[in-house]
């Protein structure tokens, strides 16, 4: 026997907004002519400079070390990015000259058009967005050791 249990009208709202935001931004990757986890990868590396570990990029991206292995290969094989030992088995990845290029026309344009739309709205707004997203975030992680 399984107890009929709904997500609420505000949870099937939140739910769809975030897979509706989820399978924007994986249209936006085709668009730009990446794979989500290239996009993702290039993304990190620009947040971070022109370089990044491998395991901050797994950690950040939240996409299995597999999958960024697999299109670490990728682009290293297409001359975007190489890796270089930082100590131990530590990488970092760094953005060759074809990926700055590429960088620049991919993730650090949709970077852009997230500070736009986040510089259009009000200071009070943006601290309340996020503000919520941490408190619901913390939320789920508690409620996540209950499992």
């Amino acid at each position: 026997y399984l107890m009929k249990i709904y997500a609420s009208k505000e949870m099937k709202r939140f739910n769809h907004l975030i897979s509706e935001t989820e399978a924007l931004y994986h249209e936006i990757s085709l668009k730009l002519g990446l794979s989500d986890s290239a996009l993702s990868i290039l993304y990190t590396i620009c947040n971070n400079g022109e370089s990044c570990p491998l395991n901050e990029i797994c950690h950040i991206s939240g996409i299995s070390k597999q999958t960024i292995n697999s299109s670490l290969r990728k682009l290293e094989a297409d001359d975007i990015v190489y890796l270089e030992q930082i100590g131990g088995k530590s990488k970092n990845v760094c953005l060759t000259e074809k990926g700055k290029s590429l960088a620049e026309n991919t993730a650090v344009k949709l970077i852009s058009a997230e500070n736009e739309i986040l510089s259009s709205w009000s200071e009070t707004d943006v601290e309340k967005y996020l503000e919520l997203t941490e408190l619901y975030l913390i939320g789920l992680k508690k409620k996540s050791e209950e499992f």
